[in-house]
């Protein structure tokens, strides 16, 4: 499900080893090294060389927890924070949680066009520490696959994302609605756009955001960097399980517990297939048919909040 807005919205180990010191360049990358540009010794100035420039390699301990914390405090951190006050308003409330609304995906403009543009610029601007975790991926010489973040096993892949899908996505909706009538929850609301052409293109947009940006950052970035720090795989599942459900509080007690319990389920399975894109599809699938299925059958069954 979609992260509180922050945005003006045992395991076999996959990863790399514990780090031991200053942090070398991380062996058997693929890292492809670019061309170096050193300082002329007379003027200091840069100049092309053709020296082939090796990758910056992981930095030492102190600094990978600085990287760590700067990531998830301009991305789900952040969300998480928000999500926690937003909830601490929400039990502040004279109604009870049942009585309140998470609208997940909304309008935010009165005339259709510009409502589009917004959309469409709030999911790519969203999706802005996606391409900061790669970024630092390659200069410490580390490729998108060695997260498991590529197309080579697209039939595997998509397979394991859709029975992920059906579970996780099945005993979520049990779950929401049980916590819902029992008060540990507020009524969430997928989506409230208005019913015109580029509707369901936004909300397959939205849950395709939800997904990659979640999945990169506190799944696959996450717990490769406590790996490297030499965190036990459990220590570091539990972490980002914990992370995935604080940027869910402002949905209630009950989505905090079941997306929490989500990570665990992916951290297990990502440690195991040393792979991201089964958990990216899951979670695209997942969102996909909440904003849908909200959008068609809201008002038509009797068993949806």
């Amino acid at each position: 499900m979609a992260p509180a807005t922050f945005w003006p919205n045992l395991c076999r180990n996959s990863g790399a080893g514990p780090l031991t010191g200053g942090g070398g360049p991380v062996s058997g990358s693929g890292y492809s090294p670019g061309v170096a540009i050193e300082d002329d010794p007379g003027t200091g100035a840069g100049s092309r060389t053709g020296t082939p420039a090796a990758p910056l390699g992981l930095p030492p301990p102190r600094l990978l927890r600085w990287e760590i914390f700067a990531v998830l405090a301009i991305s789900l951190g952040a969300s998480g924070l928000n999500a926690l006050l937003d909830l601490i308003g929400s039990l502040l409330a004279p109604q009870a949680l049942g009585h309140q609304q998470a609208l997940l995906v909304g309008s935010q403009a009165a005339n259709h066009w510009l409502d589009l543009a917004l959309q469409l610029a709030g999911i790519a601007e969203a999706l802005a520490p996606v391409l900061l975790v790669l970024y630092l991926l390659a200069r410490s010489g580390e490729r998108p696959a060695d997260i498991g973040l590529d197309a080579s096993q697209p039939g595997t892949d998509i397979a394991r994302g859709a029975i992920l899908a059906a579970v996780i996505g099945g005993a979520g909706l049990l779950f929401y609605v049980a916590a819902f009538h029992f008060g540990f929850s507020l009524k969430i609301v997928p989506e409230s756009l208005p019913d015109i052409w580029w509707r369901v293109p936004v909300l397959l947009l939205s849950a395709a955001h939800d997904g990659i940006l979640e999945e990169i950052v506190v799944l696959a970035y996450v717990l490769r960097r406590l790996d490297q720090l030499g965190w036990t795989p459990w220590k570091a599942i539990l972490f980002s399980a914990v992370l995935r459900g604080s940027y869910h509080l402002y949905q209630g007690f009950g989505a905090f517990i079941g997306n929490a319990v989500m990570g665990i389920v992916f951290g297990i399975l990502y440690k195991r297939w040393g792979r991201c894109t089964p958990m990216i599809v899951a979670h695209t699938l997942i969102d996909a048919v909440t904003f849908i299925g909200y959008a068609y059958l809201h008002g038509k069954v009797s068993w949806l909040p």
